[in-house]
Formats: C-alpha cells, sequence, structure tokens
C-alpha cells in the first residue's frame, strides 16, 4: 500500500504541474494551474511550533530549577536524594509530563517540517539526527554543559532529553546514586536522577531550536512544490516502524531492551505524520482532481485508509499498548484525525537524517 501511494503521489504531482523542467506540454495542458490554498497547512504548522515552543521554554525552566536543587547540594546526589528525595521525585515527574506534552507537539506536525526543504534541517536536530557514531546522518550541534563538559554532535533533542528524563541512557544519569526517587528500595521504570548539569544545558537548547523553527516556520511561503514534496519524502517513513513498536515496551513491557520509545509510542509517531499528510493532501487535492479526478479521488482514499488504529498510550508511558480504532480531533479542521506521538534515531524505518526534502530541491 505504501510504496502504491508513494508512486500515486509522484503521478500526481506531475498531472499537477509539480514534476520540474522535465513535465510535458501535454501534462501542462491538461492540468491548468489551479489555485492551491496552504493557509490552512502554515496555520496548523505556527499552531503546533507555537506549542513546541511553549512547552520546551517550560522544560528549560524546570531544568534548571532542578540544577539549582543539585547545586546547592554541591551536586551530591547521595545526599541530594537524602535530604530532598520527595522534591527531586517530584521534578523530575513534572519534566516528565512536559516532555509528554511537547512530544505530540511536534509529530503532529512533522511530516511538514521533515518533508518541507527549506525547514527539514530542525527535523535532523529535534528529532531524527544520529549521534556521531554514524556520522552521516549525525546533528549538527554540540551540546556544552555549565560545568565545561562538551558532548559532540550527541543526537537529537528528544533523544537527549527523554533518555535523561527516564534514565535509559548512563551517560545522562547522575552517578554514584541508585535513582530510589519513592525510597521502596526498588527502583521502578520511571524513576531517575538526572545529570543536572547536562540536562539543563540541553534543555535549554532544545528550547533555543524550537523558537528558531517557529520564526522559521513563519518565514515560511508555502509552495504547492513544497506540498508535493512533503508527500512523497513522507510517506515512505513509515514502513518500518511497526517493527520497531514490537520491540518497545509499548508490546514487549518490562522485557524490552529498548533505551528509545519508553515515553511515547512508535505508532503515535506514524499517526503524528499522517495527520500532517492528510492536512497537505486535503489543501492540494482541488489541483489533482482537476488534472484527474479518479486519481485525486484514490490517492486520498489510500493515504487515509493508512492512518493507524490505536489505544491512546498511558501518560506514564512504556505500558503495553493494544491497537484499537479511537481517534483525536485535528486541531485545526475539527474534524477527525489521528493523535501524534515521537520518533528516535537507530531504529528501524528511521529516515536518513539528510532529508530527501533538501535532496529534492537542490
Amino acid at each position: 500500500m505504501r510504496t502504491k501511494l508513494l508512486l500515486a503521489f509522484v503521478a500526481v504531482a506531475a498531472l499537477a504541474g509539480c514534476g520540474g523542467d522535465d513535465d510535458s506540454e501535454t501534462a501542462t495542458q491538461k492540468a491548468p494551474a489551479v489555485a492551491t490554498d496552504l493557509t490552512p497547512v502554515k496555520d496548523y504548522l505556527l499552531d503546533h511550533t507555537s506549542r513546541l515552543q511553549g512547552y520546551t521554554a517550560k522544560l528549560a525552566t524546570q531544568a534548571d530549577a532542578y540544577y539549582q536543587l543539585a547545586k546547592s547540594e554541591n551536586f551530591d546526589y547521595g545526599k541530594l536524594l537524602q535530604t530532598h528525595r520527595s522534591e527531586v521525585a517530584d521534578q523530575v515527574k513534572a519534566m516528565q509530563d512536559t516532555y509528554i506534552d511537547a512530544n505530540p507537539a511536534y509529530e503532529e506536525m512533522e511530516g511538514v517540517v521533515a518533508g518541507v526543504p527549506t525547514l527539514a534541517d530542525y527535523d535532523v536536530i529535534i528529532d531524527a539526527g544520529s549521534d556521531k557514531s554514524d556520522p552521516e546522518n549525525a546533528v549538527p550541534f554540540t551540546v556544552k554543559t555549565p560545568a565545561g563538559r562538551t558532548f559532540e554532535h550527541p543526537g537529537n533533542f528528544f533523544t537527549l532529553v527523554e533518555t535523561s528524563l527516564w534514565g535509559t541512557d548512563p551517560k545522562y544519569a547522575a552517578e554514584g546514586v541508585t535513582p530510589d526517587l519513592d525510597g521502596d528500595g526498588k527502583v521502578g521504570f520511571g524513576e531517575a536522577v538526572p545529570d543536572a548539569d547536562f540536562l539543563v544545558a540541553a534543555a535549554k537548547d532544545f528550547a533555543g531550536n524550537a523558537k528558531d523553527l517557529d520564526a522559521s516556520a513563519e518565514q515560511w511561503q508555502p509552495t504547492t512544490q513544497d506540498a508535493f514534496t512533503a508527500l512523497v519524502v513522507m510517506t515512505p517513513t513509515m514502513s518500518e516502524y511497526f517493527e520497531a513498536w514490537k520491540n518497545s515496551r509499548f508490546v514487549a513491557g518490562s522485557d524490552s531492551k529498548e533505551t528509545v520509545f519508553v515515553a511515547a509510542s512508535r505508532l503515535q509517531d506514524i499517526a503524528g505524520i499522517l495527520n500532517g499528510l492528510v492536512l497537505i493532501y486535503d489543501s492540494v487535492e482541488p489541483s489533482v482532481t482537476k488534472a484527474s479526478a479518479d486519481q485525486a479521488k484514490q490517492t486520498g482514499s489510500d493515504l487515509k485508509g493508512l492512518q493507524p488504529v490505536r489505544r491512546q498510550a498511558p501518560r506514564s508511558g512504556g505500558q503495553r499498548e493494544e491497537v484499537l480504532p479511537i481517534r483525536c480531533r485535528h486541531a485545526r479542521l475539527r474534524r477527525a484525525g489521528p493523535c501524534g506521538g515521537d520518533r528516535r534515531p537507530g531504529q528501524p524505518g528511521r529516515r536518513t537524517a539528510r532529508h530527501q526534502a533538501g535532496e529534492l530541491a537542490e
């Protein structure tokens, strides 16, 4: 179905006169220019960039409060838990909740951001880029901490923050302390004591890049070519996501060895991408219909047929998930649409960070 849909998008782009310099005169005459109103797409994007900016700014403020608390004990995390255990638990839980709120704010617009050449680099930075072990797909930034440490090309910000807040990557966890936040003598899922020096730097940089994305989205003037590029680029990314989902805590439960996809499900990621792609296609469908009404109807039906059905993941994350036909509401058009979610690098189905969107624009 996905291969068929991708070929259909390439075909309808050509029919609509967006195929490039080698389009035939016949095709152009067959599909005279039709005004395409992409205002709903930009409104949808700005709504989500504003939400992401707000949540990441909140997270940066929370991370700074946690940093100041750790600093008050000279970053002696054993003493920190001994004297401020309940306060640390509350702060970590609050940051986890903010992360969970921020995740769909991005994933629901990812189909637009990652598919548009002028915005695609933000997807590498925020959600898709790898660390320096994969140089071709590594993020372009370095995190510098207040203590003077540097983390070169460490991976995208969602991965950095998630693994820090849920304690799934030892590099970003406080050393020399057992993260028993509730004092029951055991470490349960979601109990973590992040390295405050790293977390405050990562959260601050995350917020700065979310702010930059919002500014770039404000300047973006969407074109029909952008719309078709997003459809062609983003549709194939979903081809192997179900395999990653099967290996996650949402299916395997506590038996899962994955360090990512612990706060939000890969199914949410698919749903978030499709949310944006359906909106984009709805905007360009009139121009496709003008060229071929049958093709437009079939393509729209195939795209919407990909929308996954899933149960809303619990806010605590990492619990078993079954697939059921429940939908959220589309943020802008107030019609049925899927919920959003997350994607992480280094997993089956992750697209190459150097986006095809950028390559298509070259």
